[in-house]
């Protein structure tokens, strides 16, 4: 079993949605990346004595994509991508945690999107504990992970003159999160 990080203790530890973000990257047409993240986030960490014994559940409302691009972001919430009306939230069950080093381990579970759920692994990196201005206790990570979007049932197909993907299959999820003890 593995020790539990440096200044993190036992408890319930909740998302902080204004000192967090769940982004995302995609290629368009191939030759550049198109960034966007979820305006509304919620969850939290569930930590036990040891590592393994933790969990972590994380949901993002669908609707609240922002790709800086009204038009882009109706699109993503339709038919072709998040199919948003039928299935309003993202979201995370982990599994397993595992630990790699000091301050970096795996988040194992399962992710939902559009309604179908897949095991996808974070690479974690913990970035301390810490007190807040008012007086809460804070913990900081960091979280990445590649899907292919069309494992979660996103099978848009523009294809450009030269074959490039308008929308790449792979998507990097990445996520920033201030967790507060509650």
């Amino acid at each position: 079993m593995t020790a539990l990080p440096q200044g993190l203790t036992a408890g319930t530890w909740n998302i902080d949605p204004v000192h967090s973000e769940f982004t995302f990257t995609a290629r368009h047409a191939g030759v550049s990346k198109v960034r966007g993240h979820f305006e509304e986030i919620a969850g939290a960490a569930n930590i036990a004595e040891t590592l393994e014994d933790s969990s972590v559940t994380a949901e993002a409302t669908a609707s609240s994509i922002n790709t800086r691009n009204e038009q882009r972001d109706g699109h993503l919430q339709g038919g072709d991508f998040f199919l948003a009306e039928e299935h309003p939230k993202l979201t995370f069950t982990s599994t397993a945690i595992k630990a790699d080093a000091a301050d970096e381990f795996e988040t194992i579970g399962e992710l939902t999107m559009r309604g179908v759920t897949k095991e996808v692994a974070f690479s974690t990196e913990f970035a301390g504990v810490a007190t807040d201005p008012n007086g809460n206790q804070v913990a900081g990570m960091s979280a990445a992970a590649t899907v292919n979007r069309r494992d979660f049932g996103m099978s848009f197909d523009a294809v450009l003159g030269g074959g490039e993907l308008l929308v790449s299959d792979k998507i990097k999820i990445e996520l920033e999160l201030e967790l507060v003890k509650a």
